[in-house]
Formats: C-alpha cells, sequence, structure tokens
C-alpha cells in the first residue's frame, strides 16, 4: 500500500496540467495558456525542452463504469510505467485536452545526456566532418535537372563523414550546436527505444515492459512523435521548422506528379525506413516507362496490322466461318453453333496475340534483370548517402516482445557465454512445424477457393448457354460481344476477385498471429518472416486463377464423342477457336484494375473519411486553436506494420506486369499510371492524413528483393508457356512453315490461308454418346458432322478421332520455342548481373574514404596524442635523470 501511494504522489507531482499549478486551478484557466496561441510550438511550457514524443491516455477519474478495480489496476501500471522512464532520466510534462478533459497529454523530453548514452547504445552514426569527396554530375543530370525540386526551395542536405557515435570521443564529433546535433527523427528515435524498453509489472518474476505492450492494453491511447507544423500553412513561429509543410508543397501535391522526390528530405523526416520505400517505388516508376513505351508500340503494332490477319478474316468471312457449325461444349444443354460467333473475340485476340507480343515477352525478360541490377547500384548508394552500410551488423536491437520471453539460458557458439533466449532447439522447431503446418492450411484453402471457382465457371456455363440465344433472328448484335464464354469469364472473374479481397482480409490477421507465435528476434527478421507468409498467400490469391486460365483451361478436354470431366460431373471448359488468350487477358485487365481502385478506397478515402467524422464529432473544433499534439492525435494511426501493405501491393503489381506480360502488353503503361499516382496519394496519406511515424532505419527493401528475384526467374518460363501453350501463335508458325505451301510450290507463295479449317477437326454427329447428345434445335436439325478445336484424324479415317502428325509437329515446335527461349534469356540475364556491379565504383571509394577517415579521426589520431604525450613524458624524466645523475659522472 505504502508503494502504491507513493506511485499515485509521483502520477499528482510529474503530470501537474498547465504547468506548475495546480489541477483545481488548471480546470479555470484558458486553454490557450499553455502554448500561448502558438499551435505549432513542439516545446514544453518553458519553452526551452523540445518534446521528442507524446504519450495519451484516459484520466480513469472521468471514465463512466463499475470497473473501479480494473481501472485502479491500469493506473497502477501507468504509474509504474511513468516512475521507471523518470528513473531512466527522461523528463515529462502532462496537459489535458482542449477539447476533452478525458484525455491527458504526456509529453517526454530526452535530456542531452541520456541522448549521448543510447546513440552509443544504438549504435547510431552521426557526423565527423564534412565530405571532401567532389559528385560527379550524371550524362542525364540536364534532364534531371528539369524534373527535380527547386534548390532553393528544399535546399540539398549537406554530406557528411560518419561514424558510430562514441560518448567518450565526443569532441572528435561535427558538433556546432547541440540542439540540432541530434536530428528531430533520431530524437524520436531513441524515446520510442527507451519507451519500448520501460518497465511496468513484474508477474511470476518475468518482467512486464514496453510501450506497445501499454498500447493494445488500453493503458495508452496513442504514443507518437510530432509532425513539426500544419501541412497547410506555414508556421509563423521562428523556433519551429517547416519541414512538413515542405513535404506536402513540394511531394504530396498532386502537381508535383511529375517531378522527382526530395528523398533526402523525405528521409531525414520521416526516417530511412520510409525513404527506401519512396526511393524503391520512384526507381520502378522510372523503369516502368521503358517498358511502357515498348508495350505501347507492341499493342499498336498489333491494333494496326490486325486488319491483316488472315485466319481472324476467315473466322468473319461468311463463306467461310459462317458455313462451319462448331460442336457444342457442353452436354445436353447446349447446341451446335455458328464459328462467326466468335469474330468480335478473334479481332481482339489479333491485338493481343501477334507478333509484336513475342518481341515484348523476349523484351521484358532483359528488362526486370536491368530493373534489379540498377536498383542493387541505388540502393548502394542510399546504403551510403544514408548512413546504413552496417545498420544490421551495429545497430538494430533485439525486439521487446523477443526479450521479454527469455527464460532459457544457452552457451553462445561464438562467445562462449551465457546468453537468455525465449526457447531451446526444441521448442524453436515445434514452433516452426507449427507455424509451417498453419501457412500451408491456408494455402490449401486458396487452393480449394480456386476449385470452386473453377466448379462455378463449369456450371454456370451451361446455364449461359441454355439462355444466351445463339444466332437467332434480331439477336446477332448481342451475339457479337454477349457469349456464353464471354459472360462466363467476365463473372468469374468479378466474383474471383470478391474473394481474394476477403481471404485478404482474413489471412492478414491469420498471417500477423502466426509470426508473433514465431517470435523473431529483431524486427527485420519479424518482417522478412511475415513479408514471406503473405506473399505466399497472396501468390496464390491471386495468380492461381490466371495460372489456371493459361495453363489448365482448354488443355485437357478431349473430344466430343470422349469428354474429360472435372469432378466426374462438370465437362473441362474449352477456349474459344483462336485460344484462351483473350480471356487471361480479360482476367488480367479485372483483377490489376480492381485490386488498384480498392486499394486507393482503403488507403485514402477511408483515413480521409475517419479524420473528417473525427473533426465533426468534436463539438467547437473548428473554433479553438489546438496544439500540436492534440492536432496530431486526431489523425490516423499508421497501424504496427507500417508500410508493409504499400511493399506487397506494388510486388503482387510486379508479378502481373512480368508473369503474364506476354498476354497483356498495356500493363507495365497501367502499371505506370498507377504508380505516378501511387508516389502522391502515399504521400499524401503519411504527410496530410496520419501521425508521424517513428523514425527507422533500414538498409534496403528487406525480403521484398530475393522475392522480385524470384518473380523474375519465373516471369521467363511463364511467358514462354503462354505464348507457347496459350496463344496461337506457334501453331500459326508451324502452318505458315510447313502447311501453307503445296509440294513443289514457290516458296514466295506463303500464306495462311486457310489455317482455319485445318485447325479444327471434323467429328460425326452420329457418335455422340447418349449423355452427350446437345439440345435440340430446328435450325441444325439435319446436322451430320460438326467442328472442333483440336488435331485429330476424322471419321472414317483408320486412326479417326487420334492425334495427327500436325498435333506432333506442333507439340515439338512449343517445347523447342521454350528450351530455346529461356536459354536465350536466361543467358542475356546472367550476363547482365554478371556485366553491371551492385555497388558502383564512386559508391566503394566513398566507402573507402570514409573508413579511412574514421580510422584516422578516431583510432589513430589518439594514439598519436597518447605517445606524444609518453614521448614528452620520457624526455621530461631523461632530463631530470641527467641533472641528477651529472655529478656522481663528473
Amino acid at each position: 500500500m505504502e508503494h502504491l501511494r507513493v506511485l499515485e504522489e509521483l502520477e499528482q507531482t510529474i503530470i501537474p496540467s498547465y504547468g506548475a499549478v495546480t489541477n483545481q486551478q488548471a480546470l479555470h484557466m484558458p486553454e490557450w495558456a499553455e502554448f500561448n496561441l502558438q499551435p505549432d510550438s513542439l516545446y514544453f511550457n518553458d519553452g526551452q525542452r523540445r518534446i521528442d514524443f507524446v504519450l495519451v491516455y484516459e484520466d480513469e477519474n472521468k471514465k463512466e463504469g463499475h470497473k473501479k478495480s480494473f481501472h485502479r489496476k491500469q493506473m497502477r501500471k501507468r504509474q509504474a510505467y511513468q516512475s521507471n522512464l523518470i528513473s531512466r532520466a527522461l523528463q515529462l510534462e502532462a496537459t489535458r485536452t482542449v477539447l476533452d478533459e478525458k484525455c491527458i497529454f504526456v509529453k517526454v523530453h530526452v535530456p542531452w545526456e541520456v541522448l549521448c548514452k543510447y546513440a552509443e547504445i544504438m549504435h547510431i552514426r552521426l557526423p565527423l566532418q564534412p565530405s571532401d569527396l567532389k559528385t560527379h554530375d550524371s550524362a542525364f543530370g540536364w534532364i534531371r535537372k528539369f524534373f527535380s525540386v527547386d534548390k532553393e526551395i528544399i535546399k540539398p542536405e549537406q554530406d557528411f563523414f560518419t561514424a558510430p557515435f562514441e560518448n567518450d570521443r565526443l569532441s572528435d564529433f561535427y558538433i556546432q550546436d547541440k540542439d540540432t546535433f541530434f536530428t528531430p527523427a533520431t530524437r524520436s528515435r531513441i524515446a520510442y527505444f527507451i519507451l519500448c524498453r520501460g518497465e511496468y509489472a513484474i508477474r511470476d518474476n518475468v518482467k512486464k515492459f514496453g510501450i506497445n505492450k501499454l498500447l493494445d492494453s488500453g493503458i495508452y491511447k496513442a504514443a507518437f512523435p510530432l509532425h513539426d507544423s500544419r501541412f497547410n500553412h506555414q508556421s509563423q513561429d521562428p523556433t519551429c521548422p517547416n519541414e512538413r509543410y515542405l513535404l506536402y508543397r513540394e511531394w504530396a501535391h498532386p502537381r508535383n506528379i511529375l517531378k522527382l522526390q526530395p528523398l533526402d528530405l523525405v528521409r531525414k523526416y520521416y526516417g530511412e525506413k520510409i525513404g527506401i520505400y519512396f526511393a524503391w517505388l520512384g526507381f520502378y516508376t522510372q523503369m516502368l516507362l521503358l517498358a511502357a513505351i515498348v508495350g505501347l508500340g507492341c499493342f499498336l503494332y498489333g491494333y494496326f496490322t490486325r486488319d491483316n490477319c488472315t485466319w481472324s478474316q476467315e473466322v468473319c468471312d461468311p463463306n467461310i466461318g459462317g458455313n462451319i457449325i462448331m460442336c457444342p461444349q457442353c452436354d445436353q444443354e447446349c447446341t451446335y453453333w455458328n464459328l462467326t460467333i466468335t469474330c468480335e473475340s478473334s479481332k481482339k485476340l489479333c491485338i493481343f496475340d501477334s507478333f509484336g507480343t513475342l518481341v515484348f515477352a523476349v523484351f521484358m525478360g532483359i528488362w526486370v534483370t536491368l530493373f534489379l541490377e540498377f536498383w542493387k547500384r541505388r540502393q548502394a548508394e542510399l546504403e551510403y548517402e544514408w548512413d546504413t552500410v552496417e545498420f544490421l551488423e551495429q545497430e538494430e536491437q533485439v525486439r521487446p516482445e523477443y526479450e521479454a520471453r527469455c527464460r532459457h539460458v544457452v552457451v553462445n557458439e561464438i562467445t562462449q557465454q551465457e546468453e537468455h533466449v525465449p526457447y531451446t532447439t526444441c521448442g524453436k522447431c515445434m514452433r516452426m512445424a507449427f507455424c509451417t503446418s498453419a501457412v500451408l492450411f491456408w494455402i490449401l484453402l486458396i487452393v480449394a477457393s480456386v476449385i470452386g471457382i473453377i466448379v462455378y465457371r463449369l456450371s454456370v456455363f451451361l446455364v449461359f448457354s441454355a439462355t444466351l440465344p445463339r444466332h437467332i433472328n434480331g439477336t446477332e448484335a448481342i451475339q457479337k460481344y454477349l457469349t456464353p464464354q464471354a459472360a462466363t469469364s467476365v463473372s468469374a472473374s468479378i466474383i474471383s476477385f470478391i474473394i481474394i479481397m476477403i481471404l485478404n482480409m482474413v489471412y492478414e490477421k491469420v498471417a500477423i498471429m502466426i509470426t508473433d507465435f514465431e517470435l523473431p528476434r529483431t524486427q527485420t527478421e519479424y518482417e522478412n518472416s511475415l513479408t514471406t507468409k503473405m506473399f505466399l498467400f497472396q501468390f496464390v490469391n491471386y495468380y492461381s486463377s490466371c495460372f489456371y486460365i493459361a495453363f489448365f483451361k482448354g488443355k485437357f478436354v478431349g473430344y466430343p464423342g470422349d469428354p474429360v470431366y472435372w469432378l466426374g460431373k462438370y465437362r473441362n471448359e474449352e477456349c474459344d477457336p483462336g485460344g484462351c488468350l483473350l480471356e487471361l487477358t480479360t482476367q488480367l485487365t479485372i483483377i490489376m484494375g480492381g485490386k488498384a481502385i480498392w486499394n486507393n478506397i482503403q488507403e485514402v478515402l477511408l483515413p480521409w473519411l475517419k479524420n473528417l467524422i473525427g473533426r465533426c464529432c468534436s463539438a467547437n473544433r473548428s473554433e479553438k486553436i489546438l496544439p500540436r499534439w492534440e492536432e496530431d492525435y486526431h489523425l490516423q494511426s499508421i497501424g504496427k506494420l507500417g508500410l508493409f501493405y504499400e511493399y506487397l501491393e506494388m510486388v503482387i503489381q510486379f508479378g502481373f506486369v512480368t508473369l503474364f506480360v506476354a498476354s497483356f502488353p498495356l500493363a507495365p503503361l497501367l502499371a505506370l499510371i498507377n504508380n505516378l499516382l501511387e508516389i502522391r496519394v502515399d504521400a499524401w496519406k503519411i504527410t496530410t492524413q496520419f501521425r508521424r511515424m517513428v523514425p527507422e532505419k533500414a538498409q534496403g527493401i528487406g525480403a521484398w528483393q530475393p522475392i522480385m528475384q524470384g518473380i523474375a526467374l519465373l516471369a521467363v518460363v511463364t511467358n514462354a508457356m503462354i505464348i507457347a501453350f496459350t496463344s496461337d501463335m506457334i501453331p500459326r508458325l508451324v502452318y505458315y512453315w510447313s502447311f501453307s505451301v503445296p509440294p513443289y510450290g514457290n516458296h514466295s507463295s506463303y500464306t495462311m490461308k486457310g489455317y482455319i479449317n485445318n485447325t479444327l477437326s471434323v467429328f460425326a454427329v452420329s457418335d455422340f454418346r447418349n449423355e452427350s447428345k446437345p439440345a435440340f434445335h430446328p435450325r441444325f436439325a439435319n446436322q451430320t458432322t460438326c467442328r472442333y478445336r483440336d488435331f485429330r484424324y476424322p471419321p472414317g479415317h483408320e486412326y479417326q478421332y487420334h492425334h495427327n502428325i500436325y498435333y506432333w509437329h506442333v507439340i515439338a515446335a512449343k517445347l523447342s520455342f521454350i528450351i530455346v527461349m529461356e536459354h536465350i534469356i536466361y543467358f542475356v540475364k546472367f550476363a547482365i548481373s554478371y556485366i553491371i556491379p551492385d555497388v558502383s565504383k564512386e559508391t566503394k571509394s566513398k566507402i573507402k574514404r570514409e573508413k579511412y577517415l574514421t580510422q584516422m579521426l578516431l583510432h589513430e589520431n589518439p594514439l598519436k596524442s597518447v605517445k606524444k604525450n609518453i614521448g614528452s613524458i620520457a624526455d621530461k624524466f631523461l632530463k631530470e635523470a641527467d641533472f641528477t645523475l651529472r655529478p656522481k659522472y663528473e
């Protein structure tokens, strides 16, 4: 009881409302008394100590309800936590809110001595001296200058040589002003590091600590660093910077959509982790420009040459396609249909299934390698410029959640010293086995949903085939655009997209729970583990339907007399006579477009609406001037995972752009347009709608790099297989070179005439099985034969309905094409990877120069001074010794 009384008195002393006055007096003071009508003030009441972090909680005495014991328990934990912060030499000051007296803001200040102590513990790199290396202008510097932000508005940051901070060698560091030596972002990082390790309870001899645990349990409502000003108005306070205002005006505003990003200011304000994301997104967008131009060129080539597409002309010709009657594509409910129904789809297919598609697929295989290799160089430059070269080895700390579970003692193999870990080797294996099983279970659940979509496609095709009119008088216009295949494809794509979004929301929580149970040691390991789980799920979720259409639909259908059934009940789907490429394009368009629209609604509209509702619910808010900490409190929190979902969104898009680009050459152009908006939308969101995030260090984009490299390798295979098995390019080439010229004919007369008739096999209606006979239709009452898409011998042949020689020629050509294309592209990819070094020569020189100076300043110079002191002492000793010994020798 005595301990509780001391803590309650301590809270009353460290939380005086509105300065050094009593609580009762404070309630009658005007709400502007503390910040003197300066809403962007970032200091304590004395105007000297900077606010490095803000904690928010609700006063238990103001809460309504009967859970007094629960509220008192929460108050004890908070009091213990704040007393622990004070014992760590942090300085706290508190005030009530202007709008609502229930909330109390605890402002945290980290003094200079504490900053120096924890900067050394965290191995933070700080300036030694200004850099003396000359910068070399790029060959395209004049282009960058045209699109860059005006240097008079956002002045370039001075470049320094840096080294891990050491408190004993404070004089060696470049300190002009103690108030500016540690940037606000660095101060916030140190404050958050201390807050994550502050204790608040001890239970079962295990310490409970960390602001995150207190936030999860509701003891604190929020914890955040402050923005430095309002985003839409320049601060009038001369002591307050205006970096947020500059970022909004020169970075987040829509008018800057074509400008380069001020990455140094982004990094300075939000930290390296945010900066590296926007650097990667900007670099990816710039590289997409080249892919978009080539893709647009290939699309225009197909568009302008579509009239020369002989096989499409044959489909639309009433004397050719009009006389071809196709076999039913389902049992009993379907009837015969005329080939000219697919005229419009064949014209569209000529745009995408052209020679330009092959060229573009080869180009994208090389483009993705150039993108990844040049990004490695750019990332190496940023690692040096932003002082993260040795981040993982020196600076990253253990997660507080990991520390809290360290109960087992083991011997470190390297240091041969005892250290505490949260689980034994056997326990770690059990955890990994459980996590792996859970991930596989959810992936199988996605596969089950894909199978459900396939069953839907098979069953609904029967409905559309029975209800949609088939070349009946007055409905030809409808049939040009609304075929059973098209209706099934569009409806299935929409349903698939809805299921994808629902499963995403469910699995997001499951993946976090699994990773929390896995208990990674550092934040980087945590994010990499979560990244792997989420991407595996998203990969199956987003791409499975595309893989089905590209590589399975229409490949195992048998023939009308002996069709193949799915699950023993549903007859497998068939492709149009021109192949499934157009359907794959439709699927990609719906998923990519729907995903972009949904993400923008989720990322922009929802935070904006929440903030708008919050402002509307705050009575008389517009009439009062609010301090900076209260303004920021009413913004949205970005959440624990930060930019994880932004990376995930872009990498999934990267997969669509590379994996299936052979079917949709406009994908890079759509991605480019989306990313130009995405950069500004993300910038606007974090600058205006969210609280300032805790600045974090990051060496690169983490696990996303190997994921993209895996996608790049897989993309070569998928695009080669799409051209070989999904498109109709290889059969057309085989026909063009092998069967289009009669024996002993003139080889200059190569033509595609007769291709459609050659690729459609003949089936006798009398060979239908009873359960497969089509529905009766008076128009086809006298039909004796029908055609179907395959290469089989006709009825009456010795090997009727067996594959003919053309089929084996096509199979051999497809396999040869895949092998040749893969080997050529892989050879070029590995050659490019070998030729382009991951770190440029200039960056290597800078790193060596910095290490040399660090060695000179922090190690060799002190040794020289020690040697000099030792030498002077020795000379003095010798002189004294010589003076005393001389008389004896005389």
